[in-house]
């Protein structure tokens, strides 16, 4: 697996850069990878980041955008608002978890 330097931080990552190792997130680290796609991280931001942690932790695999919308009661058009363009893929990214399937 490569190896990236963010934030002085040395992480493992796939080859499109997603990170690899759960444990080595925290919110630091999230915060600096939010600024890296331009994303400015406010409390609804980290709601959403949150709920994908925990979901993943819970179920192994990176929830895709509609559960976050309907088991994690975010609406769907605000998470577009939040994460413009691709949210599903920047919130992974951020949460520092695997791309979700079905994001190209």
């Amino acid at each position: 697996m490569p190896v990236t330097t963010i934030e002085g931080r040395e992480v493992q990552v796939d080859d499109e850069g997603f990170m690899t190792v759960y444990d080595e997130w925290d919110e630091q680290l999230g915060g600096a990878l939010a600024k890296l796609i331009d994303v400015d991280m406010t409390d609804e931001h980290w709601k959403a980041i949150q709920f994908l942690r925990s979901d993943f932790k819970t179920e192994g695999v990176t929830p895709t955008l509609r559960r976050v919308s309907t088991a994690g009661g975010l609406d769907m058009k605000r998470l577009f608002e939040l994460f413009p363009k691709k949210p599903a893929k920047k919130m992974a990214y951020i949460a520092g978890l695997p791309k979700p399937h079905g994001c190209v």
